[in-house]
């Protein structure tokens, strides 16, 4: 048995809820990947506010940096939002994670399964084989520029280096080798300086992939190519901001944004990994929270930090039989909830 250990922040909202049920469903196939996991539980997001008065302590960021992999459930919540920038906000905790991390790469798969095809608000024949994948920068842009104000006026500023971007741009490539062989750069590079430089880098990171194709795209073409003809698209690389909106605007295409999963990744294997849903405060504690999100982002730990693909696999199989069989939460329509979810994904373990 390997032994590993895994830090959990459940945080806010539904966080707990999720995080616990993907704990039974990773503790119940755990021996047979020979794997013995430790997991150490922590604050972060409003309740590490409430506790400590900040959303990340430097003790939680230092388990975090001496753990074998990070899962998050959600942060935030109305209690919480306020419009002082002197005062913590919940998001705070998943920002100084990454950066504290260095995971600046995060990946967003996209693979709607058949049995949820009419779940999605687009037409079954748009996203009929749609297999895609976001890789967005996590570090970078102009949630780390400087900011602030000035009188009347407010200011973000979006700043990107040439080694952010190829470093970036180079785990897109790689992931595009492993799949359809195709890249698709989302910049603005037609207003945007920071966008000139970073098409600039990525046509010099593709010179080193001669197998695989380059295109690049603007930001609002690619918000419209996503819902007109997401099977197109293979690998998704594109900046901060920009990957934030599309990778939402991607979710919707498996019929809810509470069944995609998410990986953040550094130079190591020590990842964070998060459901890309947020907090839902108004549904926390009914029960009713789709874990689906959660458990798939599990598969991705397993695979990218654990070293355990088979178990990822396994995962990632007890969930689509889970849904083939009618395993429906109130997100998709059905009328399961988080119990009753996660006891169909553990049948289908076996």
């Amino acid at each position: 048995m390997r032994d590993v250990t895994v830090v959990v922040l459940p945080g806010d909202g539904i966080g707990p809820e999720v995080v616990g049920a993907t704990r039974e469903v990773v503790d119940a196939l755990a021996p047979s990947a020979d794997l013995s996991i430790a997991w150490a539980e922590h604050l972060i997001g409003g309740i590490s506010i409430d506790a400590h008065g900040t959303a990340l302590t430097d003790d939680v960021l230092d388990a975090c940096r001496a753990a074998d992999a990070v899962f998050l459930g959600a942060v935030g919540g109305p209690k919480w939002d306020t419009t002082d920038p002197d005062k913590p906000r919940p998001e705070q905790g998943l920002l100084g994670l990454r950066a504290g991390l260095g995971l600046f790469a995060n990946l967003r798969p996209v693979a709607p399964l058949p049995a949820l095809y009419d779940a999605s608000p687009l037409k079954r024949e748009r996203i009929e084989g749609t297999d895609l994948l976001v890789v967005r920068e996590l570090t970078g842009g102009i949630y780390f520029g400087k900011r602030g104000r000035d009188g009347d006026s407010a200011y973000d500023t979006c700043t990107y280096s040439r080694g952010e971007i190829a470093r970036l741009a180079r785990v897109g490539f790689e992931a595009a080798r492993g799949r359809r062989g195709k890249v698709t750069s989302v910049d603005k590079a037609n207003v945007l300086e920071s966008s000139r430089l970073w098409r600039e880098v990525v046509i010099e990171v593709a010179a080193g992939y001669p197998d695989v194709e380059l295109e690049h795209m603007l930001v609002d073409n690619a918000a419209m190519q996503l819902c007109s003809r997401p099977a197109d698209f293979d690998v998704i690389v594109t900046e901060n901001l920009f990957g934030d909106v599309l990778s939402d605007e991607a979710a919707m295409i498996s019929g809810s944004i509470g069944l995609l999963p998410s990986a953040s990744l550094g130079e190591g294997t020590n990842g964070l990994y998060e459901p890309v849903h947020g907090s839902a405060p108004d549904i926390a504690g009914k029960g009713w929270a789709n874990p689906m999100a959660t458990v798939l982002s599990a598969a991705m730990m397993l695979r990218y930090s654990l070293d355990a693909p088979e178990a990822a696999d396994r995962v990632e199989a007890a969930v689509a039989s889970a849904l083939e069989a009618g395993a429906l939460g109130r997100d998709l329509g059905g009328t399961l909830g988080t119990r009753e979810i996660t006891d169909r994904i553990l049948v289908a373990l076996g």
